[in-house]
């Protein structure tokens, strides 16, 4: 799966994006936690290959995303850990993406909630 994260200014006024994203390569839109992104993905026959997440630039989901980023990309025991915990809930959740989701939600919360306890280095 490869995730896109796209920040943009605003949700409603980056709504065309949606339509060209579907109509120039080959997304589909999903109203899926709408209130806070735009989120769409492509698919092959049977399977996912991309996600788009159209995220407000200025809200907290989209620098909690990137903060997640950073941190996986510093840790490689982080990055290991979460590996792994994708490949059993993929096991797990085959069929259900809500249950795979809310799988990884408190692995993020706590990877996230150890950055926050870190002193900053200056």
């Amino acid at each position: 799966m490869i995730d896109i994260l796209v920040p943009v200014r605003e949700l409603p006024t980056s709504r065309p994006a949606i339509a060209a994203l579907e109509r120039r390569h080959g997304y589909l839109y999903w109203p899926y936690e709408s209130d806070e992104m735009h989120w769409l993905c492509k698919s092959a026959p049977d399977v996912r290959t991309h996600h788009v997440h159209l995220v407000p630039a200025s809200s907290a989901a989209y620098h909690a995303r990137l903060e997640f980023r950073d941190r996986l990309r510093a840790d490689p025991e982080l990055r290991r850990r979460y590996g792994e915990l994708k490949r059993r809930l993929a096991r797990e959740c085959a069929d259900d993406r809500e249950a795979y989701t809310a799988g990884k939600a408190p692995f993020i919360t706590d990877a996230l909630r150890a950055v926050v306890q870190l002193p900053r280095k200056r």
